[in-house]
């Protein structure tokens, strides 16, 4: 770790590096590595999914790869985060391989993967942490027993894999969605002073560099290689905040635009309806292009505002209630 060789104990001077680090390599490496990425083929349901046709697909491979590399500089990498990078390294390539791949993988495939990286990422945070929740708003800690904890842990990261993957559809919209809800999880590390602080500090000056790069119209994509493995550093940044209920306000705009697709399918495939949310095109964003007739900037403008506003009275709370 940087810090300790160079004998920097200040905290901000530590962030300030970590910042600059994080975003340079990642700069750095999109410039240097996107003419090696895969092209996208675009996608034949998606509203607009012939315009990604040709770009730059996989920079989730770029992305993690420079995450990795700064903690690696500026994590003190005990076994604990050791086992975090292996997990996010692991979501990383199940999807670049997906995304490289000629014939894309089955859901199954891609499931089982998910279960045991969210198996894995939820044993070892009980291990080191135990079970105790803090429900900042009502000012109250509560300790879950171990099988609970474990289970819901699982579901947790399962399922925020998962509803990031699906809101990476729109230029800047899976990026500018994940930066307001990484920003709450630190602020609320920052009110708690829990772990993993520069875990996340890095990762959202990495998201900063890549919209650069992916502000529309965008030059690169993230692909499943990007918002497979943020969605799972999202739902880790929440475990260790000791609020990993808080997610389901600050990361409201990813469940709603990604998590209503997954429960329109489950529920179409289970009850073989044809009527359950047929007139709601899935994901929501392509469900506000098409039939609302949003422009691309104002789906993530407007997105990202009603998640902006959520997640700062969500914070109001926690810091005047507790």
């Amino acid at each position: 770790m940087i810090f300790y060789a160079l004998g920097i104990a200040d905290e901000q001077l530590q962030l300030l590096i970590a910042a600059i680090v994080s975003f340079l390599l990642t700069f750095g490496g999109i410039i240097l590595g996107s003419k090696f990425l895969p092209k996208d083929h675009g996608r034949e349901f998606a509203v607009n999914g012939a315009l990604s046709k040709g770009k730059a697909r996989g920079a989730g491979l770029i992305l993690i790869l420079a995450l990795i590399a700064a903690s690696v500089i500026c994590l003190p990498l005990n076994m604990e985060y050791l086992i975090y990078l292996v997990a996010i390294f692991l979501e990383m390539l199940s999807g670049y391989l997906d995304d490289a791949a000629k014939v894309p993988w089955g859901e199954l495939k891609k499931g089982l993967i998910d279960l045991a990286v969210s198996i894995g990422v939820s044993v070892t945070y009980y291990w080191f942490h135990g079970g105790e929740v803090i429900l900042p708003i009502i000012g109250e800690v509560i300790n879950i027993p171990a099988a609970i904890y474990i289970l819901l842990g699982i579901i947790l990261v399962w399922g925020s894999i998962n509803v990031t993957n699906c809101s990476d559809g729109v230029d800047g919209l899976c990026a500018s969605l994940s930066l307001v809800t990484l920003t709450s999880a630190f602020l609320m590390m920052e009110k708690f002073q829990t772990s993993g602080k520069l875990l996340v500090w890095m990762t959202i000056f990495m998201l900063i560099a890549y919209l650069w790069f992916n502000c529309s119209p965008s030059q690169i994509l993230m692909g499943d290689a990007g918002s497979r493995s943020i969605g799972l550093i999202i739902a880790l940044a929440f475990m260790l905040t000791g609020t990993p209920f808080m997610f389901l306000l600050c990361a409201l705009m990813l469940i709603i635009d990604g998590g209503l697709g997954l429960v329109k399918l489950t529920i179409l495939r289970l009850t073989k309806s044809k009527t359950f949310m047929k007139n709601i095109r899935t994901p929501i964003h392509d469900h506000a292009r098409k039939n609302k007739g949003w422009s691309d900037a104002q789906v993530v403008t407007r997105f990202t505002l009603i998640q902006l506003l959520i997640s700062v009275g969500c914070l109001c709370a926690v810091f005047m209630g507790s």
